[in-house]
């Protein structure tokens, strides 16, 4: 399966007292870019996000938003928390130690202090799990959008692949004749203009020329790149980077083509076959 990096997913979860939106966003990236934007209860987890996304993800520029709404303002129990406060007290004995003159902690400071006050969303035990389970849910949206669009991807890959082993089974036929009748032209040339030259000598040059402008072997490693690349196309393993690869050689070979041609037909394919190359090149950009 080919997977796009461009997907987006959004999902809404309802807990016990409020409820929690995600949106998963997904654009081209050359590595794996993780972005958070948490609201203050979930930023203690964006460890465990991270780590789920990386284990689903492995390239792309990724935006993981999720906020928490509580339902009824009114219905929000407010706590204590115990443990932060016995840590708060213990650190102000210890630095009363070093600063005796310094004024002790207000009871306005202890409740303004980070963590003391909870309420019963923020001391809900099973909101971790309940984040957890969203964003699981929402990679498999995010991913069942990028394979969306990685199938339209993969289809006009495939396409531009038919039109690149079109043009290589045209011009094959032609190589022989073609190189036949350059050898003839030149062959006609020298005769004018070197009317003594050594003819073993001539035949010698025009075999080592014939050789040097020989594109039967681009025109091979064409076709096997191509089937390299339906190869790597048709396997569920994460593929652009390989991909861009090949399209480098792809277009190595054209290039090579287009610079051993004798003939106006093989300059065309040569132009055509990188229009193509430049086309699938731009579109593995977004591939996985």
């Amino acid at each position: 399966m080919t997977y796009s990096m461009t997907g987006f997913a959004a999902l809404e979860q309802a807990t016990e007292n409020a409820t929690l939106i995600l949106e998963l966003r997904a654009v081209n990236s050359r590595y794996l870019d993780l972005h958070f934007k948490l609201d203050e209860p979930i930023r203690g987890m964006e460890l465990a996000i991270r780590e789920q996304i990386t284990s689903t993800l492995s390239r792309g520029k990724i935006e993981c938003k999720v906020n928490l709404i509580e339902r009824s303002q009114t219905a929000k129990i407010v706590v204590l928390d115990e443990q932060m406060m016995q840590q708060l007290a213990d650190l102000q004995t210890k630095a009363q130690v070093f600063f005796p003159q310094s004024r002790a902690l207000s009871m306005a400071d202890i409740l303004r202090w980070p963590g003391v006050v909870l309420n019963s969303v923020l001391n809900n035990q099973g909101l971790a799990e309940e984040v957890k389970k969203l964003v699981q849910q929402g990679l498999l949206a995010l991913n069942a959008s990028r394979l969306r669009e990685g199938e339209k991807l993969k289809a006009l890959i495939l396409d531009r692949l038919i039109q690149i082993e079109t043009l290589v089974a045209k011009v094959k036929p032609l190589l022989p004749a073609l190189a036949k009748e350059y050898q003839a032209k030149l062959e006609n040339k020298l005769q004018e203009n070197l009317k003594n030259i050594d003819q073993e000598r001539v035949a010698q040059e025009l075999v080592m020329f014939a050789q040097r402008v020989d594109v039967d072997e681009e025109l091979t490693r064409l076709t096997a790149h191509i089937s390299e690349v339906k190869r790597i196309l048709n396997n569920d393993a994460p593929a652009g980077k390989r991909l861009d690869f090949l399209m480098q050689e792809l277009n190595r070979e054209a290039n090579t083509l287009g610079s051993k041609s004798v003939s106006v037909e093989t300059t065309q394919v040569s132009m055509e076959l990188k229009v193509l190359i430049e086309q699938m090149r731009e579109q593995i950009q977004n591939v996985e």
